[in-house]
């Protein structure tokens, strides 16, 4: 069950391409979702430091041009507790979890079957 807050907490997608950011906004109008707020860049978010439970970065990380700058942005704008959960099912666990991690700023937490949940590093 979920709380209030998670019932109404601010959503926000984040994508490179303007086709994909407009998917979500009709996806979100025709499920009368007004939480969902969309973002387009290659990785600056805008978005406050320290302003972001959870980052879902799904099916991506393998085609990012530049991975260690995506990761100092999420780890800029995760809070202190907040959560990095991957998935790419391009790369394999190990590639993951080094790419990830190899700077520092986020240890593996929690391995799932095919997601890894990751804290901040130090």
């Amino acid at each position: 069950m979920l709380s209030d807050r998670g019932l109404f907490a601010k959503r926000l997608a984040l994508d490179v391409h303007p086709l994909a950011i407009q998917m979500v906004r009709n996806t979100a109008s025709k499920q009368h979702l007004t939480n969902v707020e969309t973002i387009c860049s290659d990785c600056k978010t805008g978005l406050p430091d320290n302003s972001v439970d959870v980052v879902l970065l799904y099916d991506v990380i393998h085609d990012l041009s530049n991975p260690g700058e995506v990761l100092e942005e999420l780890h800029r704008v995760l809070k202190s507790n907040g959560i990095l959960s991957v998935n790419d099912h391009h790369m394999k666990e190990n590639e993951i979890v080094f790419k990830v991690t190899n700077k520092g700023l986020f240890k593996l937490a929690k391995k799932g079957k095919r997601t890894y949940s990751f804290s901040e590093g130090w």
